[in-house]
């Protein structure tokens, strides 16, 4: 029986398969809007204008999935993580997903894992968890969107509130990880530091947004806070590590 690698070609081959089919209906539909915006008489230099401006601001996000997808192919490899953060998931999700799984299997996350069993039970954890998100998005999206109306129709002050609470509580969740090790002493300190400085970071990004106007930086401040945080985080582990 062959030795199972996390980099074999048949995970490229479906991964690319998958990943040209998205790439395709994207073009269908760009080229679809293109011709509809045409047809309703706007001109082509808007168009190209939209389109790259559409484009230049897709970089930054790109950025952030570009380092979820090298976090994750330390030891899922590069087909897995480039397939579920190109076509469905997000960092915030499929990284906490992979490695509360691969923590609970007792497997290092410093190395490729070896075991069948073990990275399809994490590839399958990863899918399991976030197809309620899907159907949740297409049966109670409508719902949810006419509820939060409502609520701001009302008093817009707790509609402002509500939707913070439901941003605070996905970020509650997310936390244990972060003081999961602080028994450890001074190295199990080393997550909350490095949090610490991308939310110095995006503090930061957030002044000058507000006080100088700079708009533009709102499409970069997460990137910049994760790359801040991970260029940190090699002095933080120096010093605390």
């Amino acid at each position: 029986m062959p030795e199972f690698n996390v980099n074999s070609g048949f995970l490229y081959a479906i991964t690319a398969v998958v990943i040209v089919f998205v790439l395709a209906q994207s073009a269908f539909f760009l080229v679809r809007a293109a011709r509809r915006a045409k047809a309703l008489g706007i001109t082509g230099a808007t168009i190209r204008k939209t389109i790259f401006s559409s484009s230049l601001f897709s970089i930054a996000p790109a950025v952030g999935i570009l380092l979820g997808v090298i976090t994750l192919s330390k030891f899922l490899g590069l087909p897995l993580p480039w397939l579920r953060l190109s076509v469905l998931g997000a960092i915030t999700y499929e990284l906490p997903a992979a490695t509360t799984t691969a923590n609970a299997m007792g497997l290092s996350l410093s190395e490729a894992i070896t075991d069948p069993s073990a990275y399809s039970a994490i590839a399958w954890v990863m899918t399991l968890g976030i197809i309620p998100g899907i159907f949740l998005v297409l049966f109670g999206l409508k719902k949810i969107q006419k509820g939060v109306v409502s609520l701001k129709g009302k008093d817009p002050k707790w509609g402002n509130i509500f939707m913070s609470s439901l941003f605070l509580g996905m970020i509650s969740a997310f936390m244990g990880m972060l003081f999961a090790d602080v028994r450890k002493g001074l190295p199990g300190l080393i997550p909350i530091a490095v949090a610490l400085s991308s939310a110095l970071i995006m503090a930061i990004c957030g002044i000058l947004i507000k006080k100088c106007r700079l708009a533009w930086l709102e499409q970069y401040a997460l990137p910049l806070s994760m790359l801040g945080a991970m260029a940190a985080a090699i002095p933080i582990t120096a010093l605390m590590g």
